[in-house]
């Protein structure tokens, strides 16, 4: 293949194809007609030998092919983009943009907390919408309609870029009148009532099914290890609102360090060491490869990065 003579437009259409698996709604993306797409497409099977694109029950899959393709072509684009962007100075002190940060209700209260205050200080006409996690999908990162991913992910797709910003081990938090707290061995824990919290990930939240134990979570999968189950009276997507459940209620809220030690000068609160062992828990954020050069975002990410620091 002479690449010389080639369209470049169809490594376009083809990066576009592959992200929405759908003819129209990769036109739509490109502000072309969908005829114009669908020859788009015919071109790309024609100069690849491949139909990169068949109709299944499950609507449009990719081959095997197209999918070796893909990270190659994304590479190639986003390495351009960046090329071929204005090169301007960012000027936290002046700028008036606004960041788009999905983060977790855990990364809220313990790290976007002095993010915002330092903001205030060096950049005061910038902005934070802070998004949720069941409001964004990966598509929402990977296109750059969310600057940046905070939480505690599992897997991540092979072109977000990522940073750890933080270890977390595990606290059990309790109020100081919970009959637990003298001698709290691992037949007291589970004997006591517990707050479940989620570690909510992408997309729509569904309800939790307290017989699942995979999906559970941390707490609940190591104590399935040694073969014991916790009584789970409350499951909630808040950390506030656990710490508050300990605080007022016999129950007791098994929680990332960080997050127990909001609440650590209430006199009215105890923070215990679990009686079993839960594997440290990692706080990372990730973003999209087409703003990895943005001098803005760059700007950012090196702030929470120093402030991660100053925390650890």
């Amino acid at each position: 293949m002479n690449i010389s003579k080639m369209d470049l437009n169809l490594l376009v259409y083809f990066d576009v194809l592959m992200r929405e698996r759908s003819v129209t709604k990769a036109a739509n993306q490109l502000s072309i007609t969908q005829p114009a797409m669908s020859n788009g497409l015919k071109r790309l099977r024609d100069l690849l030998a491949d139909p990169i694109l068949v109709r299944t029950s499950d609507g449009m899959t990719p081959t095997q092919r197209a999918l070796q393709l893909q990270p190659v072509v994304r590479d190639a684009l986003s390495s351009l983009e960046s090329a071929i962007q204005p090169q301007t100075e960012f000027d936290p002190a002046t700028s008036e943009r606004t960041f788009r940060i999905m983060a977790s209700d855990y990364a809220e209260s313990t790290l976007l907390l002095e993010v915002v205050r330092q903001l205030n200080q060096k950049a005061p006409g910038i902005t934070l919408d802070v998004i949720t996690p069941s409001d964004v999908t990966f598509h929402d990162v990977e296109h750059g309609k969310v600057d940046m991913a905070i939480n505690r992910f599992e897997e991540l797709p092979l072109s977000f870029h990522q940073k750890v910003l933080w270890y977390d081990t595990f606290s059990c938090v309790v109020n100081k009148l919970n009959p637990v707290v003298k001698n709290f061995t691992l037949e007291k824990y589970l004997s006591a009532q517990h707050i479940w919290v989620s570690k909510t990930g992408f997309g729509v939240g569904v309800g939790i099914d307290p017989n699942e134990v995979q999906k559970l979570g941390w707490v609940d999968l190591e104590l399935s290890k040694i073969g014991k189950k916790r009584r789970i009276r409350v499951f909630t997507r808040h950390y506030h609102v656990a710490l508050q459940l300990a605080r007022e209620q016999n129950l007791v809220a098994t929680l990332p360090t960080r997050a127990a030690s909001i609440h650590k000068d209430d006199p009215n609160m105890v923070i215990l060491e679990p009686p079993f062992d839960i594997p440290p828990i990692a706080l990372k954020m990730a973003w999209s490869a087409l703003l990895q050069h943005d001098a803005g975002h760059i700007w950012l990410r090196r702030l929470i990065i120093e402030i991660a620091k100053e925390q650890a």
